[in-house]
This record gives C-alpha cells, structure tokens and sequence, in this order.
C-alpha cells in the first residue's frame, strides 16, 4: 500500500503510517497513484478544500485520505464542520475522526460513493 504525505506533523503518527502501508512514506513529489493520503493541515494554511482538490489526480480508485489536524484547542485547530463541508465540496465524504496523537485529531475521508458502501 502507498501512502503519500503532504504537509508535516506527529513522528509517531509518521511511523504508523509507515508501518501500516509497509514502505516508507512517499512525499508530495510521488508521480503514480496512491492507496492513502496523510494530509496534515492547520486552519492558517488555507483553504482545506482546495488541498484536498488537488490530492485527488493521484487517489487510486477506493483511496482515502486522512486529514489530521491539531486537537480542539491548538493553534491551528479545525472545526469538525470545516472539515466535513470541505469534504463534501471537494466530493469527498467524512467517514470517523480518531484521537490519532496527543495533540492531533485525524478525520479520515473517502470517496462520497466508497462511504456510502461502507455503511
């Protein structure tokens, strides 16, 4: 499994990521399709929609994309509507959030019609 990251954040969330996918993580560079997007992203960083846009000329089919972003709180932290409505414009659909680290939430996102089928 290829997992590309984009941005920066947790070591250990990095290292699980890693582990899960079985290679090393591939950077924004990567030029084929990949089975997970590690999307790190902070509220100062723009506009969410349009990172996830542009993520999605590389998802193989079935892909997900995860997005951790900094814990309620933070600096930098999301509203959990941002992030759905930035999915759903970007034809995505938010499936769970997790406690991925200390100090990050990550909110895992698929493709509208792969959520659909999962439920």
């Amino acid at each position: 499994m290829v997992v590309q990251e984009i941005g920066y954040g947790d070591e250990s969330v990095r290292k699980s990521a890693a582990e899960a996918g079985g290679q090393a993580l591939v950077d924004v560079d990567y030029d084929d399709l990949v089975d997970v997007v590690l999307l790190w992203f902070r509220d100062d960083e723009g506009e969410l929609v349009d990172a996830l846009v542009d993520t999605m000329p590389g998802l193989a089919e079935n892909s997900i994309v995860w997005v951790p972003t900094p814990k309620s709180g933070r600096d930098g932290s999301m509203e959990p509507s941002d992030i759905s409505d930035a999915a759903v414009t970007a034809g995505l659909a938010q499936t769970s959030s997790i406690g991925a680290a200390p100090d990050w939430t990550g909110t895992l996102l698929a493709s509208a019609k792969a959520a659909r089928s999962r439920r």
